[in-house]
């Protein structure tokens, strides 16, 4: 009998609320910096206070991503990373003793071309835990919910301050596990400041949604973390850790470098 992956997913976010805190959810881009930097990173990531994993698969046009994820996309897509490597770096890091929920992030071509219910069922046994389909059109999405069901995987969806009623309705029948709630239009990137309109519009998605609500898009500090904490169940960061990964020189300069980021936004 599988693990409930989903519940997994689930107990992040609560062991993080029962602490009076937002689950923590770094963002990296498998293959980045190099081929060989994912599996240590991963585990940096775990041992510097996050929560569950979001890993990118290299995708040739990530349509989402500002020019700092755009970039890691490429660099990755470069050193020759594609899905199957994505799925093993886990799978190795798990061996190595990576315990948090992980997710896959990236655009459906990749996936349908792996074929879908070979991905479900090699992500499960892989104990990843679900995905992030940022091109997932709706059709698409019921069934791929329903092959997701069949290991009880995750299906986060992305909604965002122009997500229509309508539309939000039909993600909250899609949304398993969280919902990523993109704080601002645009693509993804640092920003210095939270939008003002953030509260209201976790008020609307809250209103369709079941699943906990993490906030992403535009944070990079330890104070747009605690703010989140204050408005959602949990915080995304992205480019900001994509940048402290290319500052080191090496594998063991980028796991440092990343380390000591994400343990500065997780810790007081």
């Amino acid at each position: 009998m599988d693990t409930s992956l989903s519940k997994e997913v689930e107990n992040a976010f609560a062991k993080a609320k029962a602490e009076s805190r937002p689950a923590f959810i770094p963002y990296i881009t498998a293959g980045y910096p190099r081929a060989s930097d994912t599996v240590p990173v991963l585990l940096a990531l775990q041992a510097n206070g996050s929560d569950i994993i979001e890993i990118g698969v290299p995708f040739s046009d990530p349509i989402a991503d500002g020019n700092t994820i755009q970039a890691a996309n490429q660099q990755a897509l470069d050193n020759g990373v594609s899905l199957t490597d994505t799925i093993n770096y886990v799978i190795e890091a798990r061996k190595q003793g990576l315990t948090v929920p992980i997710v896959l992030m990236g655009y459906f071509n990749p996936f349908l071309q792996y074929g879908e219910e070979k991905l479900i069922n090699t992500c499960a046994d892989a104990r990843i835990h679900g995905f992030i389909v940022v091109d997932l059109p709706p059709a698409e999405a019921l069934t791929f919910r329903r092959i997701c069901d069949t290991r009880d995987l995750c299906l986060v969806p992305l909604v965002s301050p122009t997500t229509t009623e309508k539309r939000l309705a039909v993600m909250g029948k899609l949304a398993k596990g969280y919902v990523y709630c993109v704080s601002l239009n645009g693509v993804t990137g640092a920003r210095t400041e939270l939008p003002v309109h953030l509260a209201s519009f976790l008020d609307r998605v809250r209103k369709h949604m079941t699943c906990f609500l993490a906030v992403g898009f535009g944070l990079s500090t330890r104070e747009h973390v605690k703010a989140v904490g204050l408005l959602a169940d949990g915080a995304i960061i992205g480019s900001a850790v994509i940048k402290a990964l290319a500052k080191g020189k090496d594998t063991a300069g980028s796991v440092e470098s990343v380390g000591k980021y994400v343990y500065s936004v997780t810790h007081d």
